[in-house]
């Protein structure tokens, strides 16, 4: 049997023969190593220890380190859990996990009742015997017949129609523990006992396929970690993350609520309104220095705007379709601006001189979001972006991308944003354009992204399919990553829609075009930042500002006209007049996480001065200030966008 070269973090090369697994070259390597091992990266690619080499290639060994080792122990307490579930309920049938384990593992089960409480705990408690018995992960391929014939004798129908949902050209693998088989890729662990320890979360329905005609599976959720200290660790996160919630915290400051009547749609309420338009006058704000327009486009197409732009054929079933009053009309609402913009530049004769054209709507789209997937404002139907796309020249395309970095960096600083990380998305398999226009245009942003001075990270094939991508992602205080910002050079839309302008020799020419967004999706933005935040917005975005509050209802005059002073300066200010004890009205303003509360008292009105609590600047100290004084230099706090 020949050897393969297998390539070392460090630059070694282990020859070893044809055939070895990834953990039988952890053994080489050490077996410290070896019994810390969880996976392997063959040339990059996330593998089971258990995985041939059949030829030369560089290998990682994956431990409890390596932050996607927490992921393959998840995985692999999915297999536990379902094993706990067959042992405890032998009649169940079970379906499939979970392809994102990054934080928890799930599993759907076809049984006669709902999982109850007592139900997860029993299973619970199953687990960990199971853990005890430290049972062996075996990986094994089979054929698409011997798979089929396997489950159907074990009665799991639910997997026989997986199996044959598998492509003709993949190969098919079994991973068994114990008694326990499931259809899986694995990688896994190499022995239960790695898995230290694990916790079920809940249970809920879900529908077979993700389809409501099918029958409805019952859904448990759980997480694994290596040690308990990290279990309870991430439990304490979890917590901090439900108080947190944007629809709890939504409810609480009484910003916006979701209804059933409508799903996906956000009702706002007046103090959501407050936030909403805040952000969206914010960036407008921004428009003349950065040289944008704004425009505003249809909210209903005929179908052949989709079918030039590609969305037809790339986004159909995430669009709203119907019928129009003409015979044969198909009518798309909108659920992006680029064809509409695409649409408008070409609607006049363009010159170089007109270029660069900032493009910039507000508008709202719609979306045909599965219900089950919607979640508060994070996946909607119905929402607004602050979008905008630049046309212009080729060679401006660098000094655009330098115009986008200036404005997102001015947007995060206002609202205290950090820790953002920079990337770029790269090409699809399936996408529009010429793969060499591909190359240049990545190139061309990861130039963009290092000479603004950010580490660039690369994220293969993530791309969508008309444009590679520069993301934003940021880390919030809980240490989840959310992409905020975007920007896109398009590869497609352009040459799609016959764009021209006339350039500098007198000749018709192609423009560039980039799609650009900021906050992204507002209602995304708002429902990240509230969790960001809790509630606790910068002065200038808070919906409610000022709380005045008096002492007793004999300053509640004055508290009038205090409120008054600050009403006519533009500050959002609030009067409690309720016969309330002090002390119960500055819990429930703070409960409110309002900025400031301005306690007024025999003091304050004998000297027309009142005393301010700076909710954001705990150390600063309670003193009175002339009511002219303190309204003058709240305006500009607010105006400059400080506090």
């Amino acid at each position: 049997m020949s050897d393969v070269g297998v390539r070392l973090p460090d630059g070694r090369v282990v020859e070893v023969p044809a055939g070895s697994t990834v953990l039988d070259v952890a053994g080489r390597i050490g077996k410290g190593l070896a019994r810390a091992a969880l996976a392997g990266r063959v040339d990059g690619r996330l593998v089971d220890l258990r995985t041939p080499l059949e030829a030369d290639a560089a290998l990682e060994i994956v431990t409890g380190r390596d932050a996607v080792g927490g992921e393959v122990l998840r995985h692999s307490a999915e297999h536990v859990m379902a094993d706990a579930v067959k042992r405890l309920f032998p009649d169940v049938q079970i379906d499939v996990g979970r392809t994102d384990h990054s934080e928890k593992f799930q599993y759907d089960f076809l049984v006669a009742q709902p999982f109850t409480p007592e139900d997860l705990e029993r299973i619970e408690a199953e687990m960990a015997k199971i853990l005890a018995e430290d049972a062996t992960f075996e990986r094994e391929v089979v054929s698409r017949e011997r798979a089929a014939a396997l489950f159907r004798e074990m009665g799991e129908d639910l997997k026989v129609s997986r199996v044959e949902d598998i492509p003709e050209d993949q190969e098919i693998t079994l991973f068994r523990h114990g008694d326990f088989v499931d259809l899986c890729r694995g990688p896994h662990v190499q022995h239960a006992g790695q898995i230290g320890a694990v916790k079920l979360l809940e249970a809920a329905g879900a529908y077979w396929k993700g389809d409501e005609r099918n029958p409805m599976l019952q859904r448990i959720y759980g997480t694994a970690f290596g040690s308990k200290k990290e279990l309870d660790a991430w439990l304490e996160r979890l917590e901090e993350a439900r108080k947190r919630d944007h629809r709890r915290v939504g409810a609480a400051l009484d910003l916006f609520h979701i209804d059933a009547l409508s799903p996906g749609s956000p009702f706002y309420h007046p103090k959501g309104m407050v936030l909403y338009n805040g952000l969206v006058e914010y960036v407008r704000s921004l428009y003349p220095r950065y040289g944008y327009q704004e425009v505003m486009t249809p909210q209903l197409f005929r179908s052949e705007l989709f079918k030039t732009s590609g969305h037809y054929a790339e986004f159909h079933d995430d669009m709203f379709w119907f019928e129009g009053a003409d015979e044969g009309e198909e009518l798309g609402v909108k659920a992006m601006n680029c064809p509409g913009h695409c649409e408008l530049f070409r609607f006049t004769k363009r010159s170089y001189r007109d270029l660069p054209l900032r493009f910039a709507e507000f508008s709202r789209l719609h979306r045909n979001e599965r219900s089950g997937t919607l979640t508060g404002l994070s996946r909607v139907r119905s929402m607004a972006q602050d979008d905008a796309h630049v046309y212009c020249e080729p060679e401006q395309v660098p000094q655009e991308i330098e115009r986008f970095f200036e404005m997102t960096a001015e947007v995060y600083r206002d609202l205290g944003i950090s820790g953002v990380k920079v990337s770029v998305s790269t090409r699809p398999e399936q996408f529009l354009g010429d793969p060499a226009d591909w190359d240049r245009a990545e190139k061309a942003l990861v130039e963009s992204v290092r000479g603004a001075g950010f580490e660039c990270g690369i994220k293969e094939g993530e791309a969508a399919f008309y444009a590679p991508k520069v993301e934003f992602d940021f880390e919030d205080v809980l240490g989840r990553v959310w992409t905020l910002s975007t920007l896109q050079i398009d590869m497609a839309m352009p040459g799609r829609f016959g764009l021209r302008y006339v350039g500098r020799d007198g000749q018709e020419h192609q423009p560039a075009m980039l799609h650009r967004a900021i906050l992204g999706s507002l209602e995304r933005f708002i429902a990240i930042y509230t969790e960001h935040t809790a509630g606790d917005f910068p002065l200038w975005l808070s919906p409610v500002q000022v709380a005045v509050l008096p002492i007793t209802e004999r300053h509640r005059e004055y508290a009038h006209k205090v409120r008054d002073a600050l009403a006519e300066a533009g500050i959002r200010v609030e009067l409690d007049a309720r016969d309330e004890k002090l002390g119960f009205k500055i819990r429930e303003a703070e409960t409110r996480k309002i900025p400031v509360m301005l306690v007024v008292g025999d003091q304050e009105e004998s000297n027309g001065t009142v005393t301010p609590r700076w909710r954001r600047d705990e150390q600063r100290k309670a003193e009175a200030v002339a009511v002219d004084a303190f309204v003058s230099d709240l305006a500009e706090h607010v105006a400059h966008r400080r506090g």
